[in-house]
């Protein structure tokens, strides 16, 4: 009989690994790195608890890192099958493994030169050679559309094999729900979904009909505030910053955010809401992903005056070698600076707050969901210092919370998203969300819809009818 096992985002919101197995196929649904609290990364460097060469193949819903990250690990334990997934994922993965590959590499030798490190010698989780491999093995189905059909396995190696549908999440580029049929049985993957009104995709598509379901609940225990057009408290905090004569640091993630950030900052320039300063990019990684946003070969995910804006986005300056990235933490003037991580768990944002948190007359803008455990949900939640490269780093520079850039759905779409299936699921599993997230987003279902519902525990395994 067909049976699920969830490997990740189970108890967590990073992580996300779904095991499926039946009919002679073994198959995984998205291969993340967790990421946040120690007790969770250190699942990262654990042997995995299924034998990767026993793997026939991998289905991602889309590119960011906990949903696709660990993939280089398991291509180096032995897994050696196809990456089903759209071609803007797999455009998007391509860049952000190796820009993993890349940091991991230099965090290790950094640590090593450093001496903070409790590893003699430190090592990176997987090199470039690794990512490197696990890009050779995604294989993209067609452009974004109503449902585009990949057929796993066949009759003489993998029994009866499974079908994979990938339907349009408007979460991110690429990004998809994930129908798998398998042995008769049918188990729709939520990924991670996206808001109706999001400023640079067209809205996700209705979800097709499934025996079970298993949905993310990264805000499952919140509504958004209304989204303010005008970008008023955004603009107010830079206008405080250039007036003390500071800087902006704003951590965004690369992929999807930096584009929407950038897109608000245009408008308030344009309109004069703030001062003109430069404007940095500084994440490779966020402008190669800028480029896959702006490919025609990915119109149609994408709403056509975004596109046309972000053709003609100018005005930014870019960073590209580190000794430029260096020079922004002593820029000389005001301005604003744009770099990943989202959630300050690495990248060159980092050495940035590592200089401009001491001082009081700099901001950090916060603009999307902090995970517990990493740097941006400390400052969200007042930290006075932050641990970077092995030293304590005092807070003093302002931090301001910006509620209207998240392009998760919230409770109320979460469950919007469910009634849309043609016919009521049978059971729905709760997963990529916080505890008191899942949880409630689990009471939500279960007062709306006639189905068993369970928040999984990490390495529970259910059977499918």
């Amino acid at each position: 009989m067909p049976a699920l096992t969830f490997l990740g985002a189970a108890g967590t919101v990073t992580g996300s690994k779904f095991l499926l197995e039946g009919t002679g196929t073994r198959l995984m649904v998205d291969c993340g790195l967790y990421q946040g609290e120690r007790r969770w990364r250190a699942l990262n460097w654990e042997a995995p608890p299924v034998d990767p060469s026993s793997i026939d193949a991998v289905a991602l819903t889309h590119a960011h890192l906990d949903h696709c990250g660990y993939l280089p690990a398991l291509v180096r334990g032995g897994f050696a099958g196809p990456v089903h997934t759209t071609a803007g994922t797999a455009a998007l993965a391509a860049v952000i493994l190796r820009d993993s590959a890349h940091l991991q590499e230099e965090e290790a030798e950094g640590a090593r030169r450093g001496g903070w490190s409790k590893h003699d010698p430190p090592l990176p989780l997987y090199t470039v050679a690794d990512a490197d491999a696990a890009v050779a093995a995604l294989r993209p189905v067609a452009a974004a559309g109503a449902g585009r059909v990949v057929q796993v396995g066949d009759s003489e190696s993998y029994g009866e094999g499974a079908t994979l549908t990938f339907v349009p999440a408007g979460h991110i580029l690429g990004s998809s729900s994930v129908l798998v049929e398998l042995g008769g049985s049918s188990v729709l993957f939520s990924g991670d979904l996206g808001r109706p009104d999001h400023p640079v995709l067209l809205p996700r598509a209705r979800p097709p009909a499934a025996r079970t379901v298993v949905v993310e609940a990264t805000y499952g225990d919140r509504a958004h505030p209304e989204v303010d057009p005008e970008h008023r408290v955004m603009a107010e905090a830079i206008r405080r910053t250039i007036r003390r004569g500071g800087s902006v640091v704003v951590p965004a993630f690369a992929v999807d955010r930096t584009e929407i950030v950038l897109l608000a900052i245009a408008d308030l320039a344009e309109s004069g809401a703030i001062p003109d300063v430069p404007v940095w990019v500084d994440s490779p990684m966020a402008l190669a992903a800028l480029e896959i946003y702006r490919d025609p070969a990915h119109a149609a995910e994408v709403r056509p005056e975004a596109l046309a804006r972000l053709q003609r986005l100018s005005g930014l300056r870019t960073a590209h070698s580190a000794e430029e990235s260096m020079r922004l933490n002593n820029p000389g003037t005001p301005c604003i600076i744009v770099s990943a991580s989202g959630m300050a768990t690495g990248g060159r944002v980092v050495h940035h707050l590592r200089h401009l948190l001491p001082q009081a007359r700099n901001t950090v803008l916060l603009t999307g969901y902090q995970a517990i455990g990493t740097r941006g949900r400390d400052l969200q939640e007042g930290a006075r210092e932050l641990k970077m490269a092995g030293r304590y780093v005092p807070v003093r520079a302002e931090v301001v919370t910006l509620d209207d850039f998240s392009v998760h759905a919230d409770a109320d779409e979460l469950l919007t998203w469910i009634g849309e299936l043609p016919q009521p699921p049978e059971t729905v599993h709760v997963v990529h969300g916080e505890p008191a997230a899942a949880q409630a987003l689990a009471h939500g279902i279960r007062d709306r819809f006639d189905c068993a519902v369970s928040v999984p525990r990490y390495g529970e395994r259910v059977l499918l009818d």
